[in-house]
């Protein structure tokens, strides 16, 4: 069977159906890949540097010469391993890429070939799936925003919605306030966010977006630029929740939190929340008065999210009155104002 190359749109329209290989070394692997990609790493983090320096000071033939002789002790490994991950498969196809669509991916591809796979590498590698992420963020793009107040069940309102949505705070694995880390995962590298977001609106390229509002930083890391200027034109529909309701809706779900990261997450915001608030609040929590420290720290967020809504166009912001914390019936109301207004 003969290798083929594709271009980056052909391969990751074949990745929706079949495995793809990323030969880079682990640490490359680990900041950011393509995602769904499986990790099969020519070499060593350590044997790379070893091979890059060699070519660099020495020659290319010398650097070949050392490639192969980590590589010829883990040939029978890499196949088994491919083999372990397709042994649920009857089309033993695979997609493999490197950095530049180079020697490593050339040379992996080689053996899995020889050894009975279909292989597709893809011209360019790595770096032309990263042209193609960040070229996403500059095209347009059809959004509708779900706004609100902190508390509102924003999240939970998006999910509820008919039709496409991203979620941006479940790609960041942050919930976008400093209290917003989520337990046991691991926030992506910056490149790594950017890239599953890009494929997310490659999937939905062609039709409505539905997102939740959005700092433009979101945890550790940033939505592009160009991609949030489009998010802050779009059409906000802005919950109108009640303070009181919100409040309940927060110290339910934060109350059971870590009191200690808690108080941490006070403590980060403490420039903007003021000296006395902090004071006020971690000693509200310190009393296990969870209910009056959360006030403070609602009528905080109000503030600096009502900042945000006036910065946007008046004509953009269509106001939703909703009795509650109700994600069923606000996405209902959400819906018949899209109905009314467009």
């Amino acid at each position: 069977m003969a290798i083929q190359k594709l271009a980056i749109d052909d391969f990751l329209q074949l990745a929706k159906e079949h495995t793809v290989i990323d030969v880079r070394s682990p640490g490359e692997y680990n900041h950011a890949h393509i995602p769904g990609a499986l990790n099969l790493p020519l070499f060593s983090d350590e044997e790379r540097k070893v091979v890059g320096t060699t070519y660099k000071q020495q020659s290319r033939e010398d650097a070949i010469k050392i490639g192969l002789d980590y590589y010829g002790t883990k040939m029978r490994t890499m196949v088994e391993q491919v083999e372990a991950w397709l042994q649920e498969k009857t089309d033993k196809t695979v997609l493999v890429h490197c950095w530049r669509g180079g020697m490593r991916s050339a040379g992996v591809a080689w053996l899995l070939d020889l050894y009975g796979f279909k292989v597709y590498t893809l011209v360019g590698g790595y770096k032309a799936f990263r042209t193609k992420v960040l070229t996403q963020f500059t095209k347009q793009h059809t959004f509708r925003v779900i706004g609100g107040y902190t508390g509102s069940g924003k999240t939970e309102v998006l999910h509820k919605m008919n039709g496409s949505i991203i979620d941006l705070e479940a790609i960041a694995s942050h919930r976008g306030s400093a209290f917003g880390a989520m337990e046991g995962v691991a926030a992506p590298s910056q490149e790594m966010f950017e890239n599953k977001l890009a494929l997310q609106l490659v999937q939905h390229e062609w039709e409505i977006i539905w997102l939740e509002d959005e700092s433009q930083r979101i945890g550790h890391v940033n939505i592009p630029h160009e991609l949030w200027k489009q998010m802050r034109a779009s059409q906000v529909y802005f919950l109108e929740v009640p303070f009181e309701e919100r409040l309940q809706y927060i110290v339910a779900d934060y109350g059971r939190k870590d009191k200690e990261k808690l108080v941490n997450a006070i403590i980060r915001i403490q420039k903007r929340l003021g000296p006395l608030e902090t004071k006020t609040a971690v000693n509200h929590l310190l009393e296990d008065n969870i209910k009056d420290c959360f006030e403070i720290l609602l009528k905080y967020y109000d503030k600096q999210y009502n900042k945000g809504l006036l910065e946007r166009a008046p004509d953009t912001i269509h106001k939703i009155s909703c009795n509650s914390v109700d994600a069923a019936n606000n996405a209902i109301l959400l819906t018949n104002t899209i109905r009314q207004h467009g």
